[in-house]
């Protein structure tokens, strides 16, 4: 019977366990051993139920257009506690100074695709306006290989549009700086607008044509909701997950000290003790794989240790909504890095996902940390509460008490695909040619959302039993 070592018990090593669990049920002969350094498995998937209130300290949801995460969850039996996000209600908002400006109508991610809007809103300047509109005499521009994302977008839209849009939008995704991002991985249908269209508005529009006419005399499919999360929280996922592995095959908080090849195998040692496998699946953060797989793979190790990471801080505060007083309308705002707050982002969870939060009751999730400001993680919860209520009363004007709070540090999390980062994965794929029967798995190679590690951790496992 083949033996796998899976490295890592976040949602990426989890669910690869479980697709193997699938396989060794369905008779193939394959057998697992899950290691995770922690005491406990998900990652930074963590929710709770706190008095009838669902209180997510790390993703509190996955994008609905990747199917995955559905997927998975209706093969766990939770298809029935799928809920979407209350897209009715939703609306965004920008900090400028101390005012709440919100998106402007017909902004399709960050392209302005309608005029009026566009002229009207306060969030940018006349000059940045003009820019906006002079980006439709864009020409084609062929590709010249990887840029930031700021690069991309202050070429066509300005250094304003940048910071006001793409920084805070891109910061809520991917934790990181606008600066540093890869144009390449992170808005790779924009780059091709650009080389097809020139104008990334007149290329927005013309996709939403193409979708509009492939439409056409067929039956209008309901709009689906943007997120998908489950009425318990996403613990449970983990938690079905885990009851469908086998409890003898988990190793908690037992590190992995060493991995080595061998002419027919891997040996893993753990406490110590080297053990013999046929195949291993890396699930760890690329830092950590790097210390590992140096060793073995001097170039394999240095790509990876070359992938950036962000760190982050989740801030939960529970109101009761009486007390609270009135908040904007929507989901809640984004702080753009040149406001120089502590704050990235607060959401207003009681309104994202309805039936989550006990009548009468109110939570804002707050963000503090990114690639901006990393050195928070140094300060204690109180003070991190403190900073949080006084940003929020600047900018909302809440001034109630909390009945609740709850601080989570999530460090080094955050895997950032940094310019070049397209070509990085190249190179790792091409080492692992090399290194047969190892394969790696995460957010730090394609796609960064909680479906994007369960379907590479079931593809990973998947094609180790397709080899058996």
């Amino acid at each position: 019977m083949a033996q796998v070592a899976i490295l890592g018990g976040g949602i990426a090593g989890l669910s690869a366990a479980w697709e193997l669990e699938q396989a060794k049920r369905a008779g193939v002969a394959v057998d697992y051993c899950l290691f995770e350094t922690t005491n406990r498995l998900g990652g930074s998937i963590s929710s709770t139920v706190v008095d009838g209130s669902v209180i997510e300290r790390g993703p509190d949801s996955f994008l609905t257009e990747k199917p995955a995460a559905a997927e998975l969850c209706k093969a766990l039996g939770l298809e029935k506690d799928l809920l979407g996000s209350n897209d009715e209600a939703r609306k965004t908002w920008i900090v400028v100074g101390r005012k709440l400006v919100a998106l402007p109508d017909g902004l399709m991610f960050l392209v302005p695709t309608k005029l009026i809007p566009t002229a009207l809103t306060p969030l940018f300047s006349i000059k940045t306006k003009i820019k906006m509109g002079l980006e439709l005499l864009h020409p084609p521009r062929p590709h010249q290989g990887d840029e930031s994302v700021a690069d991309l977008v202050k070429r066509h839209y300005g250094q304003e549009a940048v910071d006001r849009l793409a920084d805070p939008l891109l910061s809520g995704i991917y934790g990181g700086d606008a600066t540093q991002l890869s144009a390449e991985t992170v808005l790779a249908r924009m780059v091709e607008m650009e080389r097809e269209y020139g104008s990334l508005t007149r290329g927005m529009l013309a996709g939403y044509r193409k979708m509009r006419a492939a439409m056409k005399g067929k039956e209008p499919r309901p709009a689906r909701p943007i997120f998908t999360t489950l009425r318990g929280g996403l613990q449970q996922m983990v938690d079905a997950l885990t009851a469908g592995i086998d409890a003898g095959c988990v190793r908690l908080s037992t590190p992995v000290e060493g991995l080595e090849k061998t002419a027919d195998g891997w040996l893993v040692t753990a406490g110590g003790a080297p053990e013999k496998y046929d195949a291993v699946i890396v699930a760890t953060p690329a830092w950590a794989a790097a210390g590992l797989l140096k060793p073995v793979d001097t170039e394999l190790g240095e790509q990876l240790g070359g992938i950036p990471y962000s760190s982050s801080i989740t801030v939960n505060l529970v109101y009761d909504e009486k007390r609270l007083g009135e908040l904007p309308e929507g989901f809640g705002f984004l702080v753009p890095a040149v406001e120089k707050r502590a704050l990235l982002a607060a959401t207003f969870v009681h309104r994202k996902f309805l039936g989550r939060t006990k009548p009468g009751k109110a939570v804002i999730r707050a963000f503090l940390g990114g690639a901006h400001n990393e050195v928070l993680l140094g300060e204690t919860d109180e003070k991190l509460v403190a900073t949080v209520r006084r940003e929020l009363q600047e900018i909302l004007g809440v001034t109630a008490e909390p009945e609740m709070t709850e601080v989570r540090r999530w460090r080094r999390a955050m895997a950032q695909y940094a310019v070049g980062h397209k070509a990085r994965q190249e190179r790792i794929k091409a080492r692992l040619t090399e290194l047969p029967g190892l394969q790696l798995i995460g957010n730090a190679y394609d796609g960064i959302g909680v479906a994007d590690c369960i379907r590479l951790g079931r593809a990973a496992a998947k094609k180790i039993s397709a080899s058996l």
